[in-house]
């Protein structure tokens, strides 16, 4: 090969990963905010974590241990780590589902300003009841918060299993257990002669 015909080969194999690049438009996922954990973080008109002074980095429903499922008419704690920077204090007063089942609220969750609170430590504080449809994980379920001063926030929040980072977690209350596996009866090894 000549010369002249290396330097078009790799002027062309330098060229690919920037035209492939081009190729995905303002659309492209690297222009999409991202929230690095499977959780959810509010994200609103482009803005990571924040809505009317409230930021939302992280909010999930408990489902079952992998390969398990919560059954219908059962319930899931919902966690959500909220932190209000409007300068004055909030209140998340309810949470509503939808079709989705009913979340009870145990108290009102005050939210002082500038301070994290994790409504499912020490326990849980808001639980989705009475699910209309059994839940695996992997599902998504879109909740409206009620604020006192921010008014309402909604968000698609995922159900994620118990397992890796969410294993230290308790069990969702009536959640059905994985099938644990049976051994199966093999034949005795024939002997050498």
């Amino acid at each position: 090969m000549t010369s002249r015909r290396w330097i078009v080969v790799a002027a062309a194999f330098l060229a690919a990963p920037v035209l492939a690049g081009c190729g995905a438009g303002f659309d492209a996922t690297t222009n999409k905010p991202y929230a690095p954990n499977e959780a959810q973080a509010l994200i609103d008109n482009g803005q990571y974590g924040n809505k009317s002074g409230i930021h939302i980095p992280q909010a999930f429903i408990l489902g079952p241990d992998s390969g398990a499922q919560l059954p219908w008419r059962g319930s899931a704690p919902i966690y959500l780590n909220i932190l209000n920077t409007a300068g004055t204090a909030d209140t998340l007063q309810a949470v509503s589902a939808g079709n989705m089942g009913t979340v009870k609220v145990t108290a009102p969750i005050q939210l002082p300003s500038n301070q994290l609170v994790n409504t499912g430590k020490p326990t849980p504080q808001l639980m989705l009841e009475a699910i209309p449809k059994s839940l695996r994980g992997g599902e998504s379920i879109k909740l409206d918060l009620q604020f006192a001063q921010a008014g309402v926030v909604s968000m698609n929040v995922p159900v994620v299993t118990r397992s890796r980072e969410f294993a230290e977690y308790p069990p969702a209350p009536g959640a059905t257990p994985a099938p644990t596996p049976t051994p199966s009866a093999s034949a005795p090894a024939e002997e050498a002669h």
